[in-house]
């Protein structure tokens, strides 16, 4: 997905607006459930977190769910033939965790509209919802630890792919970094791929060689944590709880809990309350989380600024409030004022303090 097509973006429903409920139908018991994963699960990252949700809701359904899993499914015409043939089979909701599943989800919903299909993306159908997580809550808290942590007051952030989602967390990074340190700036390399631990660990060198001396990524591997350790600086975990592959450098994850969703999508669905929306939850609805916070490699009062910043934003406050600026200095988001989701959604700016150019 490219930053352009923005009109396109708000257009197709991100607004949260609810649509028709699909035709409903007697379901079977136990419930068919399949969940579409971009990777293998591993012991950490994106796919990881997603299993982890999924294991949530076996936990809580018991022996009322069945939950097949396929992996390693690829962004193209594959998916829509692994989605189809899960379709085919009988699974009464089919998940695709992964943004570049949608279009070809899309295209099986409309033979399929028995079947409720949860898609990681925007798009909206009668019987095709959208998730998604704030996951910029969870960047701008590390933010805020990195600029209490940095001596060189210089950040890292190995990025992905620069559509909006990367740049609103590059941008909630630095934000929470000078919240308690105004001099900080934040380096970017892009790798554009959500997985390449061999272009990760370039990423993170060249950032290290440029001063920065704590790092944070948007990618899935673990291997900018385990750089930073190895180089002697700090870093972050990202989408799953990741200290025990760099515990001399790790300090604090940002995890995903995509049971929150799962549990709460399944339930509805059997209790025919199930209505096509977009979610978008974070730290309120306990769908990001913070974890293995280090207060052994943190300064008290960088500990104390994150508590009350992670309080703040647990009751509702969003860390893109103004003022905020951008990098010439003009002022995008006026004081007292915070962006909408409406204007969240398409963000190709970078702030104040992020250095570098978005790749056209």
């Amino acid at each position: 997905m490219a930053i352009v097509g923005v009109a396109t973006i708000l257009a197709a429903g991100f607004s949260l607006a609810r649509a028709q409920q699909p035709q409903r139908t007697a379901l079977p018991s136990p419930l068919p459930i399949a969940f579409v994963y971009l990777g293998n699960p591993g012991d950490a990252g994106w796919t990881y977190a997603h299993d982890q949700g999924a294991k949530d809701a076996e936990a809580k359904f018991g022996s009322k769910v069945k939950v097949t899993r396929v992996e390693n499914v690829p962004e193209s015409a594959d998916a829509e033939r692994v989605i189809r043939d899960l379709a085919s089979k009988g699974n009464k909701i089919i998940i695709g965790t992964s943004f570049g599943f949608q279009d070809f989800a899309l295209k099986v919903a409309k033979n399929f509209p028995n079947t409720v299909f949860l898609q990681s993306g925007y798009k909206l159908a009668k019987n095709y919802g959208a998730f998604d997580v704030r996951m910029y809550q969870g960047a701008y808290l590390a933010g805020v630890l990195a600029g209490a942590k940095t001596k060189t007051n210089t950040l890292g952030f190995v990025a992905s792919i620069p559509i909006p989602e990367v740049v609103r967390n590059i941008n909630a990074y630095t934000l929470g970094a000078r919240s308690v340190n105004p001099k900080v700036q934040t380096k970017v390399v892009w790798i554009n791929s959500w997985y390449n631990p061999g272009k990760e660990k370039q990423a993170a060198e060249t950032l290290i060689g440029q001063g920065a001396d704590v790092l944070l990524q948007n990618t899935d591997s673990t291997t900018v944590l385990q750089t930073a350790q190895e180089k002697g600086v700090s870093g972050f975990g990202w989408d799953s709880d990741m200290q025990k592959f760099a515990p001399k450098a790790h300090l604090a994850s940002v995890v995903i809990k995509w049971g929150a969703y799962y549990n709460t999508a399944v339930q509805d669905v059997m209790d025919g309350k199930w209505k096509s929306e977009h979610i978008w939850w974070g730290m309120p609805e306990k769908a990001i989380a913070m974890e293995k916070v280090n207060d052994q490699l943190l300064p008290a009062d960088g500990i104390k600024s994150y508590e009350m910043q992670l309080a703040k934003i647990v009751g509702g406050w969003s860390p893109f409030t103004g003022p905020i600026k951008d990098q010439a200095g003009v002022v995008k988001v006026a004081a007292g004022v915070s962006l909408s989701d409406a204007e969240l959604v398409p963000m190709n700016w970078f702030v104040e303090g992020v250095q570098g150019n978005l790749p056209k």
